[in-house]
C-alpha cells in the first residue's frame, strides 16, 4: 500500500468534505428543497466519517494488518465515497433522480470495506 499516495487522496477527500459541508450550510440552505438538503448532508456525512476511517486504516501498524487486504478495504471505502456520495452530490445538483440507484452500490463497497477489515486483522 502506497501511503503516501493514500494519505493525499484521503487529504483531498477531507477538504472536500468539508468545503462541500460549508457550501451546503451557506451556500445552498435557500435554494434546495429539506429533503434535497438531507440528502446532500447524508452525502457529506458519508464522505467525511470514510474519510477519517481512511485516515485510521492506512495508520495501522503493519504487524496488525495485511497488507493486501487492507489496500482492498480502502479501495472499497474510495470507491464508496464515490459512488454513494458522488451520485447524492449528482442527484442534488442535476436533480436526475436515477442517479440514485447508483447510491445502493456505494452502500455496498462501504459494507465491503468494513468486512474486509475485519479479515484484514492479522491472527
Amino acid at each position: 500500500m502506497n501511503k503516501q499516495l493514500w494519505i493525499k487522496i484521503i487529504a483531498l477527500s477531507g477538504a472536500t468534505s468539508v468545503a462541500l459541508g460549508a457550501f451546503a450550510a451557506h451556500g445552498l440552505a435557500d435554494s434546495l428543497s429539506l429533503k434535497m438538503m438531507a440528502t446532500f448532508r447524508t452525502a457529506v456525512l458519508y464522505q467525511f466519517l470514510h474519510t477519517i476511517a481512511l485516515l485510521g486504516l492506512v495508520s495501522l501498524p503493519e504487524q496488525l494488518i495485511i497488507s493486501n487486504r487492507q489496500a482492498l478495504t480502502a479501495k472499497s471505502w474510495l470507491l464508496g465515497i464515490v459512488l454513494f456520495s458522488g451520485s447524492l452530490y449528482g442527484l442534488v445538483f442535476s436533480g436526475i433522480s436515477a442517479l440514485g440507484m447508483i447510491t445502493p452500490l456505494g452502500g455496498l463497497a462501504f459494507i465491503s470495506g468494513w468486512l474486509l477489515l475485519f479479515t484484514a486483522v492479522k491472527k
